[in-house]
């Protein structure tokens, strides 16, 4: 039988964890195929939470326990892993909070999925069917706006749930991510820990869950964890600037593209630039539809076919060329500048707003599936 250990971060939650790890062993009879374990990483809690897992673990030999200095959330689930990666031998490795917001009802469902092909299970609030029933609207709204900001800002795929901390992952699959770079110190450990994994090919699913207010205990969000968050999606984005820079460096090559053939027309054969520019544009577009789709975006699972693609390119690349031409105009004709410094201009004009789109429509990834997408399957559960 294969394992599955659930890695248990913890601080200030012996009243929780008395009641959370029994829940999570009544579970294992639904799930056949994987032996269940917890690993409890506690930092040092003064209200004594290890030794009430130190008084369990007398009498489950599943439940593991290792202590540490209090350095944040991420580094708990850093620690964690790596202990239960060296100790424990496992096929599954599962996120989950210990204070009873997240149901273990949930565990045989997510091992059922991971064994069907998902390197990725999240429990997620926001998929079809989830729920955050005492959420107050300003709470709601901040989760919401957070996730809206990684997929958008951040690169994020279309994950519904970015920050869910309920999860269940191949172990093969973290054993591939460099974790070093991850936030650490607060719940942006979450968002860092997603972008990886699905840098390194992460088949995923979200499943909706219902998730509660907690009953005891409080919450460890901060002002500081908030603020990490912040700078967690620049950093998320600097570590994706991979796909920006080949990018960058097929527009410039179409640059030259569009330059070239400007100058050939205007000096060579004559072409006033009202008709050279736009032949260039256009030869350019082409150019660099076909480097970026065999480049730049080729590990993107687009939802969208060659033909769509390219029409959708032109579109962007027509808008951007149409920036192009009028700056052109603008600057040769109304200004009197040189053409060429001024064709210069144009394009540079259009680089990021060539790259938003192009990486946001043209490319844009197949959504990631839902359990709550489809009618009658897998509704969220509850103990």
């Amino acid at each position: 039988m294969q394992r599955a250990v659930i890695v248990l971060p913890t601080y200030n939650e012996a009243e929780n964890v008395a009641v959370l790890l029994p829940r999570i062993f009544a579970r294992q009879e639904e799930i056949p195929s994987h032996e269940l374990h917890v690993l409890v990483v506690d930092d040092s809690s003064p209200d004594g939470t290890a030794d009430v897992v130190r008084a369990m673990m007398a009498d489950n030999p599943n439940i593991h326990l290792i202590s540490g200095r209090k350095k944040g959330l991420g580094e708990a689930y850093k620690r964690g892993f790596r202990h239960a990666l060296d100790t424990l031998d496992p096929d599954l490795i599962l996120e989950m909070d210990a204070d009873l917001q997240h149901d273990p009802a949930m565990l045989p469902v997510f091992i059922d999925l991971a064994r069907h092909g998902f390197s990725l299970v999240i429990g997620s609030r926001f998929a079809l069917g989830g729920s955050t029933p005492n959420f107050s609207l300003r709470r709601r709204a901040i989760s919401l706006l957070g996730n809206w900001m990684l997929r958008f800002m951040g690169g994020l795929p279309p994950i519904r749930d970015c920050t869910s901390g309920f999860r269940c992952i191949k172990a093969d699959l973290i054993r591939k991510c460099d974790l070093s770079f991850l936030s650490t110190k607060g719940y942006s450990f979450q968002s860092s820990l997603l972008f990886e994994l699905i840098r390194n090919q992460a088949r995923v699913i979200e499943v909706p869950i219902v998730f509660p207010d907690r009953i005891s205990g409080k919450s460890k969000l901060s002002f500081a964890d908030q603020s990490e968050f912040l700078l967690n999606i620049f950093k998320i984005r600097f570590r994706k600037s991979e796909e920006f820079l080949t990018f960058s460096a097929v527009g410039a090559s179409g640059v030259v593209v569009n330059l070239g053939i400007y100058t050939l027309l205007t000096r060579s054969v004559g072409a006033p630039l009202e008709i050279a520019s736009p032949v260039a544009i256009e030869l350019s577009i082409i150019w660099n539809f076909l480097l970026n789709n065999v480049l730049t975006f080729r590990k993107r699972a687009s939802e969208a076919s060659f033909r769509t693609r390219f029409i959708r390119f032109h579109v962007v690349a027509g808008i951007a060329g149409v920036v192009n031409y009028a700056i052109l105009l603008l600057l040769a004709r109304g200004l009197g500048l040189w053409d060429i410094g001024s064709n210069l201009v144009g394009i540079g004009f259009g680089v990021l707003v060539n790259y938003f789109l192009n990486s946001r429509w043209t490319w844009r990834e197949s959504c990631i599936p839902s359990c709550g997408d489809r009618a009658g399957q897998l509704p969220p559960q509850s103990s």
